[in-house]
Order: structure tokens, then sequence, then C-alpha cells
């Protein structure tokens, strides 16, 4: 019978192809299915710290190549011919074959780097024959599947170093604080034969076996001609890791964040500077100590690249042992009440819609709206100051009588567009005190805007930018930002405000501490002293410092001046400085203002000076604090011309206050010369302003009646104000007459709870009616 030994062929070809292809298909190659670390770099590579895995390890993601220096040496000792064969290597297993015969017991495996790799995905399996095939086959399909640089890089970064140390990298850093591609010679054999028994040998366990086996693989190397005699000598010279290294744990509450953001398992190029990041660390804890003596616990620093947007230090909070400090709290990602720090961006909303002029006089009185009686945080009034006053000595009465001005909603809306999301309830819960820190905001969100600000002075191009705190912003969370209705110009006189920042207390000496550059700087506090706030704006960098409790504790010294202030400045003596803000001209304009009063020059103006505002339609009104007066010959007296000559008359201009501002005003400034009285030939009173006003109670005020130690009730001072104290000023309640007073007018009531109107009438008839009301009684 003939044979058809073609067809036989074909038949050996197909089945064969067939079995291929089952192999294929069936047989998967090296797959790992373990958690890998969290790793978070600086902007060069250097670790700032990581997690363990959910199993427990130290396993860093796999990296796409091995160093060089490395894989020399692990694959000198572990596997020569690696780049030859297909993943078995056929004469290694008959010698071990043979040895292990000889010995009656398995002494050698044979295996290659390939067959570990498959030993370490199946976890942990019986050393058998059984086990070895079933090696050497997966071994072949995954040197099918992947390429020798890819398997290497498979095995560098699943092979146990020792402990829960898996992988170089891990152990690169865990034993050599440096990443793989650093690592000396001496160093790179240190880890290459650590894989070989992990359990056996590793820093801190049989060290003198770990050394020989070092040195042995040295001398090899020096043989084959890979490393030359000097290198050669120096690396056995070099020591081995010590056993009590730990991997750095830096930035963990970046770290955090970036888990939470969907980062977990990854390696995260973060833009934190490393050097900036540590010395920044070392003034918190320095401060800390301090802050700790007074009750004061936790302490959180944030630091933006203005032209960047990145992130260049991010402390999160100091770390401590102590589970009831809330040292895991990430206070940059918190929201806190943020005290005064919202008063710039009203001041800057106002400049750009011209409603404000840069110096313009506010009034600062006593106040009360629906209920609402802000204090200035010296518990004093001045009755009137220049706007840009307002917010270089953060004053809270003329700042919510600006915003009343503007608009709790408008502002509300631009605050949001600002990026102050967490800000998040309508703009009638918070009211007027929203500007106070009524509400609460992150540091996150608030140095942003402050770095809002300096962006938009700087160029008005660089409005909208990307906040960062890695390398590749498509890894984070869009964070987009700008400093939503701020004009360049605006920003660049709110910014300029800011450098006379000053706060009760103070005694001048920043100026000496901070001379080597400018900084635009503003402080908060908020109710109860449970947040100080210090952020800083040069056109480089925004430094944001919060000081306080996380859990809310409030202590009397977290004041943001006193606190986070002197952080703040030491953070800024670290960085690189920069020349101040160039003005931007195309978005200024010059207007002719008035000295004293900050307003409008009108022609009653005798001092008037040209300054810069936004190039916008100026909407305030000419200065109306200046009047023209006119004077005896004495200049002592008031007159008019219905009764003194024209030729005995003088006429100037004179600054003149409503009589409540005036009381105020002039406790502070000395300088102020209130309205000569009218000449006693005129009976006729002139109508440049009123004489009487009421100081206390004020229009809105709500009065409690105090209840003294012994249970009675007290009295309510009433206090008024008239530009000749000597005048007397008859006082009614609902038209019943309740006392007179000369010189200082105060006097003492107790009426009951209700609704009262108030009447005061000088000797000369003029008379102030207002209407008050008695709330309660209060202990």
């Amino acid at each position: 019978m003939k044979i058809d030994y073609r067809s036989t062929y074909i038949k050996y070809m197909l089945a064969g192809v067939l079995l291929l292809l089952a192999f294929l298909l069936f047989v998967r190659p090296v797959h790992f299915k373990a958690s890998t670390s969290t790793v978070l770099l600086d902007r060069n590579g250097q670790l700032l710290s990581a997690t363990v895995t959910d199993e427990g390890m130290w396993q860093f993601p796999a990296p796409d190549s091995v160093p060089l220096r490395f894989a020399t040496c692990l694959l000198q000792f572990e596997d020569a011919y690696f780049y030859y064969h297909p993943g078995f290597n056929p004469v290694s297993l008959v010698r071990a074959a043979i040895q292990n015969i000889r010995k009656n017991e398995i002494v050698s495996g044979a295996s290659t780097i390939t067959m570990q790799l498959v030993r370490l995905s199946r976890k942990v399996k019986p050393r058998t024959y059984l086990e070895k095939v079933i090696e050497i086959v997966l071994a072949f399909r995954t040197e099918l599947a992947y390429s020798k640089k890819s398997i290497l890089a498979m095995y560098a970064s699943h092979a146990p170093f020792g402990g829960n140390v898996v992988g170089l990298d891990a152990a690169a850093w865990r034993y050599y604080n440096t990443s793989p591609n650093n690592l000396s010679w001496a160093e790179a054999a240190t880890l290459a034969v650590l894989p070989n028994a992990p359990g056996l040998i590793f820093p801190g366990r049989n060290q003198h076996l770990l050394k020989t086996k070092r040195d042995f693989l040295l001398t090899k190397l020096y043989k084959k001609g890979i490393i030359d005699k000097q290198t050669y000598q120096l690396s056995l010279l070099e020591p081995l890791p010590n056993p009590t290294n730990r991997l750095k744990q830096r930035a963990t509450h970046l770290l955090t964040r970036c888990i939470k953001d969907g980062l977990k398992g990854r390696i995260i190029h973060s833009t934190i500077n490393l050097e900036y990041q540590n010395n920044a660390t070392q003034i918190a804890k320095r401060y800390y100590r301090h802050f700790l003596a007074n009750g004061i616990r936790n302490l959180a620093i944030l630091v933006i690249d203005n032209k960047t947007g990145e992130v260049p230090v991010y402390i999160g909070n100091i770390l401590s042992n102590n589970p009831n400090f809330s040292s895991r709290v990430d206070i940059i990602t918190s929201p806190r009440s943020y005290g005064s720090l919202l008063k710039p961006f009203l001041y800057a909303y106002m400049l750009s819609e011209g409603l404000l002029l840069p110096r313009q006089l506010v009034k600062d009185v006593p106040i009360a709206v629906a209920g609402f009686a802000p204090k200035n945080f010296s518990k004093t009034f001045e009755g009137a100051v220049n706007a840009n006053e307002i917010i270089s000595r953060s004053l809270n009465v003329p700042s919510v009588i600006l915003l009343k001005k503007y608009g709790i909603e408008k502002f509300y809306n631009n605050i949001k567009r600002t990026g102050l999301r967490s800000i998040n309830k309508p703009p009638s819960h918070y009211g007027l005190s929203i500007i106070l820190g009524g509400a609460e905001s992150t540091m996150w969100e608030l140095a942003r805007a402050y770095s809002a600000l300096a962006r938009s002075a700087i160029n008005d191009s660089l409005r909208k930018t990307f906040i960062s705190y890695t390398l590749n912003t498509k890894s984070q969370k869009s964070d987009t930002f700008d400093a939503h209705g701020i004009s360049a110009g605006a920003a660049y006189l709110t910014l300029q405000a800011l450098t006379e920042s000053k706060r009760p207390g103070e005694d001048g000496t920043w100026r000496n501490f901070i001379a080597s550059q400018t900084i635009a700087w503003k402080t908060g506090t908020s109710y109860g002293f449970r947040d100080a706030w210090a952020i800083g704006v040069t056109p480089k960098y925004t430094v944001a410092v919060w000081v306080g409790n996380a859990d809310g504790e409030g202590r009397p010294i977290l004041i943001g001046a006193a606190t986070a202030a002197p952080v703040m400045f030491d953070i800024f003596s670290i960085l690189p400085s920069s020349s101040w803000l160039s003005p931007p001209y195309y978005d200024l304009k010059t207007v002719t203002t008035c000295k004293r009063t900050g307003m409008l020059a009108s022609t009653n103006c005798n001092d008037v000076i040209d300054e810069l505002v936004p190039a916008v339609k100026t909407k305030t009104l000419p200065c109306f604090y200046h009047k023209k007066i006119f004077l005896d010959e004495t200049e002592d007296y008031r007159v008019n011309r219905t009764c003194f000559p024209d030729k005995n008359i003088k006429d100037t201009s004179w600054f003149i206050l409503p009589p409540a501002q005036e009381w105020f005003y002039k406790k502070t400034h000395f300088d102020y010369t209130p309205l000569p009285p009218l000449h006693p030939k005129c009976k006729t009173q002139d109508d440049l302003t009123k004489n009487i006003d009421l100081v206390y109670p004020y229009y809105g005020a709500d009065i409690y009646i105090p209840i003294e130690n012994d249970g009675k009730r007290g009295q309510v001072i009433l206090k008024a104000t008239h530009r000749k104290p000597e005048s007397t000023i008859y006082w009614h309640l609902d038209n019943k007459f309740i006392g007179v007073t000369q010189n200082v007018h105060e006097l003492a009531i107790s009426p009951k709870p209700g609704s009262y109107v108030l009447t005061l009438v000088d000797e000369n008839g003029e008379e102030l009616k207002r209407r008050i009301k008695i709330i309660g009684e209060v202990r």
C-alpha cells in the first residue's frame, strides 16, 4: 500500500497549528492581580511618600524598563543567558537534574528569570517536578507574549526584596532612599542578590551572608570586565544599607488627596519642590512646638506659583502620634471660616465697576441691619476711613457698609465664579456677614483666588489658569478659575493697598523683616478665635497659612496677625524673591481727587492730587465733605450775608463731617478742626449741616436692658453729640421729658420693652427724632 506522505505531512502540520493555537489561546502568559502602592514623587522624581498595597506590601507600580546597572547585576547573578533562551535553559535543566539525582534531593532548580517570574505569579506552590514542568510551559508562553525588556521589568517590579518590600523601586527607596536609576554598582549588586533568598537574607538579617553574596557578585562583574578595578575596590568598601531605614513620608495629605481623586495605585509626578517642602516643614514644626504649648494643635501651609499655577509646597497638617489632635485632617481641603479674607475682593469688585475710588472716604460708625451689628476688631469706630485702609487695616464696619451698597447677591455671584465653591448656600443665608467670615471656604479655594488677583495684575491674558499639584494635569480633576469681575487695574490697586497691611497691636517690625521684597498680605480671624489666617502675594508666589484646631476649639491667641502671619513671612523667606508689580497702565487712568477724602475733586477741594484708578467710567460723586463757608474777620465765627457786611466776610473751604461721624473721627484725628460756631449776630441757622446727632442707639440697634448682679433692672446709656459741646440738649421719650444734658451728652434710662420715639432738642430749637426699640432684658 502506497503511503501518502504529503497528506500525512499536512495532517501533522494542521495538528501542530491547532495545538499551537490551543496553546496560545488556553495557556495564559504571566499576569499579576495584586494591587500596587500609591507613590508620590516631587517634580524632580524624588520620593515624597507612598502607601502600602491592599495586601500590606511596599510594591510600587511596574516601571517601563530596568536600570542598566541593576539589570546587569541581576542577570549575572541569576540568568546569564536570559537574552538567548526561550524562557527555560535546557543545558541548565539537564545539569540541575543530574545534581539532584546524585544528591537524591532538590539542590538546584535551574530556574531562569522568566521561570522565576512564573513562580511569583503562581504565589505559593510546592516545588515538585510537575510544578517545574508547568513553570517551563508557562515561561515559554510568556516569552511568546512579551519582549525580554518587558519580562525583565515585570520581574524587577514583582521580585521579593525582604520583609514586605516587593519590587526594585520600593527596595531602592526603602533601603537607599534613592531612585533605582541612581544606584551605585555596590547598591545594585546588593539588591540583585536579595530575591534569591528574600526570607533568609535582607538588610537587618544575616548581614554577613548578604555581604558575602554581594561581594561575590561584584567579583564576578570585575572578572568579566564589566566594572574596572577602582570601581570594584570602592564598591567592596561600601556599607550595607541601614536596617532601620524607612520609606520617607512627606506631603502625606497630598498623597491622600491624590488617592481620593482617583489616582490610587499609580506613580504620581507632583509639582512639589522637595527643597521648599522640606524647608517649609521645618518652619511649620518650629512654630508648632510653640503653638502646642498654647493649646493649638494644627497648622497648614499652601504655596502656589502664580505664573505656572503649580503647587510647590503642600502641608495639609502637622502629623502627630496623638489621635486626639486630628492631624490626619487635610486642612487645605477642609471648609473653614475665613474671617476677613474676602474684604479685598469686595474692594476690587467696586473699583472694577467704578463704584469706589482707591482712597474714597467711607463711613465708620455703629450700624445695625436686620439685627446684625458688626464691630471692628479694635471695638472702636473712626467716623470715616479711606477705602484702601479698610482692607489694609481689616476694618469690619466700613466693609459691611460697602457690601450693603454693592449688593450681597452680586458679591456672592462674583466670588462663586472666582472659585469659592464651598460657599454653597444661597446669599440670603449668609447676609452681610459673608464679608466677615460668615461662610466657610477652603484654603485651596482662597489661595487660588488670591493667586488669581496676582495673575490679573501681572497680565490680563493670564486671568484664567489651572491650579495643579501634578505635572500631568490630565490626571487631576479640573480646577480652572479666574478673578471674575476684577479688572487688571483693580487687581493691581487692591494688591498695592494690601502691601500696607496693619493690624491693631502691630509694632511695625514686619517692614524690616520683609524689606527684601514687597508682599501684599491679608490676615483673617474667625468668630470665636477658631481660625487664624494669613495669605500673602508676590508676583511669583501666593502663600497661604492657617493656624488653629481642626476640631474647632477656639484659643485667645488665634489671631491672624499674631499666629499665622509670622509663619507666612518665614515661608516667603525660603522662596525666591521677586520685584514688585508694575502698574498695568493699559487698564488705568489718572483722575484728580481730593487729597483728604479720596473722592473726585470738587470746586471746594483746595488740596488735590492726581492718582491712578481703573480705566472704567467713574460712578462716584465729587467730594461733598468740603464745603464753602463764610467767616468773620477774626476767622473764629461762621457768618452769612444776611447778618454780616460783605466787606468783612472771608470765604474758605472747610472739611465737614456729619455730627455722629465727627464725634468718632476727632478722637483719632487730632488735626480735625470742627466747624466754627455761628456768630452771635447771626440768628438764622445756615444749612451747611445739622449740629445734633445720636451716637447711641444707632439706626437698627437692638437695645437690651441689663439685669444687675442684685437682680434689679439696670439702665441703658443714650449718647448724643453736638457741634457745640456746651450746648444744652433736652431729651424726650414719646414726648415725655426725661432729662437734660450739657457738655457731655449722655443720659441713663430704664424703659420697659417696646417701641419709642426719642426726641432731642437743643436751646436753638434744632430737633432730632429717632425711633428706638427696647427688645428686653439680659443678664
